[in-house]
């Protein structure tokens, strides 16, 4: 229960990434405050590695020590990485100009135990490597606590965790029932890697796992799995943890074709795309508010503004355009040549 609370309240900061809602920020931020002040008084100090970790623990349906129902823990990577975003999501509520000691005391808190990678290379689901010790043969519910998504500490920009997140989905394998396969659909998506993801779509609307009107089945039913696969749909197309928007990131070989509008994008985006043989031929936004902007994609883009001329451009990197947007100014980018 206490890794679902962490969850919902970082709702309350991803929220105002996506809309820039300041009031809505100010009257829910005490779910992040409270939230932040219970695991800052309770993390302890543990004394083999000095890192401050919550105990007592589980790392989320996984026995660290197989058959002998070794299951408690002090400090599992999952906690540590739900805890750093709830930490940073505090901290940033800097903009309302309150709780300036919760927020001192949030940054403070970085002595939260480090991701690991473990002797098998994958990402280290406890604070010892005890994978080493009993090599895990995880049932189907278990799913790696991998938190490429919904966070952003796995990236590209993290390579060696990237591959270390990869090969711990690799070792768990793709057999999962709803709620785990919702999960692992965005794993693979955030690991652009959008055909193994299509896959386990295609492996969660059968028969077994889907009813005829399309709720997931557990059995009996598990709304996990329909959430799940729909963001992770989502994130085939479009992702903005990052800082920035990344077009069709994700899209799968089985999906060619196609036309998608609306979908949100942090920063305060509202973005339309359309795609043909796998590549995109056209993007909208349409800005939330006034700033900086910076948008990926496969190939170079041009980017003009439906109602004036194009914005002032620069390319840091191929694929990579940046602007200045302003609330209310619609942008379309398409590829160049």
């Amino acid at each position: 229960m206490a890794d679902r609370w962490r969850l919902l309240a970082l709702a309350v900061w991803e929220h105002h990434r996506f809309t820039g809602d300041t009031a809505a920020l100010r009257r829910r931020y005490p779910v992040l405050a409270e939230a932040a002040r219970f695991f800052l008084d309770t993390l302890v100090e543990d004394p083999t590695t000095g890192a401050l970790v919550t105990c007592p623990s589980v790392s989320p349906e996984n026995e660290h020590h197989p058959g002998e129902g070794g299951t408690l823990c002090a400090g599992p990577t999952m906690d540590a990485q739900i805890l750093r975003d709830l930490f940073s999501a505090v901290v940033a509520g800097e903009l309302l100009d309150g709780e300036r000691g919760l927020r001192a005391e949030a940054a403070a808190a970085d002595r939260l135990p480090p991701m690991r990678i473990d002797t098998q290379g994958q990402l280290q689901e406890w604070q010892h490597d005890w994978d080493a010790i009993a090599p895990r043969a995880a049932p189907p519910a278990r799913v790696a606590p991998v938190r490429p998504h919904p966070g952003a500490q796995i990236t590209r920009d993290t390579p060696e965790l990237f591959r270390a997140a990869r090969t711990t989905l690799e070792q768990r394998g793709d057999a999962s029932t709803g709620w785990s396969l919702g999960w692992k659909i965005n794993f693979w998506a955030r690991l652009a890697e959008g055909d193994r993801s299509f896959k386990l779509l295609t492996d969660q609307l059968t028969p077994e796992r889907t009813a005829p009107n399309l709720l997931d089945l557990h059995p009996p039913f598990q709304i996990d799995g329909n959430f799940g696969a729909t963001a992770g749909i989502g994130e085939w197309l479009l992702q903005s943890h990052t800082g920035e928007l990344r077009l069709l990131p994700a899209l799968p070989g089985a999906v060619p074709e196609g036309r998608v509008r609306g979908l949100r994008a942090r920063g305060g985006f509202e973005v339309d795309l359309a795609w043909a043989a796998g590549r995109l031929t056209e993007a909208r936004l349409l800005a939330g508010f006034d700033g900086p902007v910076r948008v990926a994609a496969a190939h170079d883009l041009a980017v003009v503004g439906a109602d004036s001329g194009p914005p002032a451009l620069t390319r840091p990197v191929p694929g990579v355009v940046e602007f200045t947007a302003e609330a209310g100014g619609e942008y379309l980018l398409r590829p160049l040549g």
